[in-house]
């Protein structure tokens, strides 16, 4: 186990699974003490739970209530919290298919769960004239695309969040920082329901065949894992990263190209 984050205390939400299990393990495993906010939960945390480091909050995130509950959990002491809850459904039948109840579903899920979080634990971060934002967004904030319309859209709106956060707040200590992955190895791209299944009902092959299709539109061949996603957090989370604020961490495999 590290040290980097001993004594400090993180809120993680989207905790259960994919990257923000990942962080969770991560934050722990640097010394944090860690309040894991999600739904609900498996068994993988049951030892860090055991001993001490994971507290698990099991929540609906998108009710108003629920920021109050994470911050409560922690004591009302937050230093680092990780905005990682999200979705990005398929929008296979296009834009003119995608009713008001789905785009208020997503920007609900992916910016104002993040808002309202950022709202709940900020007056602690006052109070003790420091703390740290990381924000998971998306490439997609950057590069839109029309099969996650709603979803590019939300992400956009909380990458400009951030900045604006981050300039408001960073006078008093606050750092605030995106993080905005590509094609990540999880359940929202290689589950049952995740984006190679669903639009491989409409395309008409394999989950597989999409899933290689856009790990090939990487420089590296390959989809990122949750653990680099969880690696870039650590980098942010801890005072190493001292003056970083109000930037966006792309990390993509060369996705999107560079000039």
């Amino acid at each position: 186990m590290g040290s980097q984050l001993h004594g400090r205390t993180a809120v993680v939400t989207g905790a259960s699974r994919g990257i923000g299990l990942a962080i969770v393990m991560a934050l722990a495993d640097e010394g944090a003490r860690v309040i894991a906010g999600a739904r609900t939960f498996g068994h993988e945390l049951d030892d860090l739970v055991a001993d001490g480091r994971v507290r698990r909050v099991a929540t609906d995130l998108t009710a108003a209530s629920a920021p109050d509950e994470l911050v409560a959990a922690a004591d009302d002491q937050v230093d680092v919290l990780v905005n990682n809850l999200g979705g990005a459904p398929a929008r296979t039948e296009g834009f003119l298919a995608v009713t008001d109840h789905q785009w208020q579903t997503t920007l609900e899920l992916n910016l104002l769960t993040a808002v309202r979080t950022t709202r709940a634990v900020l007056p602690s971060m006052l109070r003790d004239n420091g703390g740290n934002i990381i924000n998971i967004s998306s490439v997609n904030a950057a590069l839109p695309e029309p099969l996650v319309v709603d979803y590019s859209a939300a992400k956009a709106g909380l990458s400009a969040f951030t900045k604006a956060i981050s300039k408001e707040f960073g006078h008093r200590g606050i750092r605030a920082n995106t993080i905005s992955p590509g094609p990540v190895a999880t359940d929202l791209w290689l589950g049952t329901d995740g984006v190679a299944a669903t639009v491989s009902r409409t395309a008409g092959n394999t989950p597989e065949d999409v899933a290689a299709s856009a790990a090939s539109a990487t420089d590296t061949g390959r989809f990122s894992t949750p653990d680099e996603i969880a690696a870039l957090v650590l980098m942010l989370a801890n005072d190493r990263g001292g003056n970083i604020t109000g930037a966006d961490f792309r990390i993509d495999g060369g996705y999107i190209p560079t000039w």
